[in-house]
């Protein structure tokens, strides 16, 4: 009997993916303007931010070993959506600075909660040839959701300008949808595990790396190199904006990019199952040199959306590849914690990334800090293509 690819658990884990995208994208873009507005400094909104997502990529790897050492994924995965659609009506109720800030970092700390074991389960759900299907079907359906989000609120902000909190009450309504389809899904016999006498904290992350296989250090050590130049989407609708593209128009090829993405992670996770995650991976890193390469000097706005076409197509030739390949070479009884510890040293590389970006193009300029990043990147590729062996032998070793 042929295996079922996409089975009931994926759609349904995707379908939660999509909503709460949604109701997170319907903030995003205005988190910004509505913290200024109840008084936050540039540098408190700064500092906000900044412990949040700390506090996210810290207990990812903690929740994650949590989730191996206990042999269960669904009770991370529900009550991780629920903190973070909870924390969408709770920032309308005050607009205290403590109050705020509890509110995002219940948020982040529900994203931490359900990212690794959610990810564990979808490896769970895939056979070792058909990963980069199931994390690229993931990844479509979470993104096509980062689209709606913002469209939903574009248009709530047309018709009820400045209205923000009724924005976060709105936004409640694709985050409940999400807690409701995690009920529908049934978690898989739990499976034995010998880690229930290991010891793990939220410093989980920094003792995983040390002890895990080379393979799986190589590639993770790699991509957070990678990921230390490759600063936040909002350097690169600066660089549009400074070449004189309109606020509509940023806008507009920012969903463009997202609806590449969305179209074409799951038709490339399914090649990079034919072809190797690493053939597929290498290409989209080296897609992202080229975007930004050509950052640095295309000043017309069909130059840009060329751009975001190639951006889109590397993020949906890296983001749930990098998963699928990570979750290929690691014990099946640890997939969690490998998974969290490098999503939590991510988003610890990001922040960082965000930093030395800034100080670059303050103090060199955009180009200066487009074609270093674009070196690096090129760098990186030639480090996993020479240094780090396909998946297929990495699987053999693992097993």
């Amino acid at each position: 009997m042929k295996h079922r690819i996409i089975t009931k658990t994926v759609w349904l884990l995707s379908l939660v993916s999509l909503f709460t995208d949604m109701a997170s994208e319907m903030l995003y873009p205005i988190m910004p303007l509505y913290l200024r507005d109840i008084g936050f400094s540039m540098v408190a909104i700064g500092i906000l931010e900044g412990v949040a997502e700390a506090v996210a990529g810290l207990s990812k790897g903690y929740f994650g070993a949590w989730s191996d050492n206990i042999g269960k994924r669904m009770p991370f995965v529900r009550w991780g959506y629920g903190l973070s659609a909870l924390s969408k009506p709770l920032l309308a109720m005050f607009s205290y600075l403590p109050w705020v800030f509890f509110c995002r970092t219940l948020d982040r700390v529900g994203k931490g909660l359900r990212t690794a074991p959610r990810d564990a389960l979808l490896s769970d759900e895939a056979t070792p040839n058909t990963k980069g299907s199931v994390f690229g079907f993931h990844r479509s359906l979470d993104t096509l959701g980062a689209m709606l989000g913002p469209a939903a609120a574009l248009l709530f902000l047309y018709y009820f300008p400045a209205e923000y909190k009724s924005l976060f009450l709105w936004a409640f309504i694709p985050g409940i949808a999400a807690i409701l389809v995690t009920f529908l899904i049934k978690e898989r016999k739990q499976y034995s595990t010998n880690n229930s006498k290991k010891g793990f904290s939220f410093l989980t992350s920094f003792k995983y790396l040390p002890r895990a296989g080379k393979n799986y250090k190589l590639l993770v050590i790699s991509l957070l190199v990678f990921t230390l130049f490759n600063s936040s989407d909002v350097f690169l609708l600066l660089r549009m904006k400074d070449a004189g593209l309109s606020d509509t128009a940023l806008i507009g090829v920012y969903i463009f990019y997202n609806a590449v993405y969305a179209a074409l992670a799951f038709p490339l996770g399914t090649l990079a199952d034919k072809l190797g995650f690493k053939n597929v991976l290498i290409t989209g890193l080296m897609m992202f040199a080229a975007v930004y390469i050509g950052m640095s000097f295309i000043s017309g706005w069909i130059g840009f959306a060329a751009m975001f076409l190639l951006y889109g197509c590397y993020a949906a030739a890296t983001e749930g590849i990098s998963k699928a390949w990570i979750s290929n070479i690691v014990p099946k009884e640890e997939t969690a914690t490998a998974i969290g510890t490098y999503e939590g040293f991510r988003n610890i590389a990001a922040m960082i990334a965000s930093f030395i970006a800034g100080f670059v193009w303050q103090q060199f300029g955009s180009t200066t800090t487009f074609l270093s990043t674009a070196v690096v990147s090129v760098l990186v590729v030639l480090f996993i293509a020479f240094k780090i062996n396909s998946p297929a032998k990495q699987l053999n070793e693992t097993r």
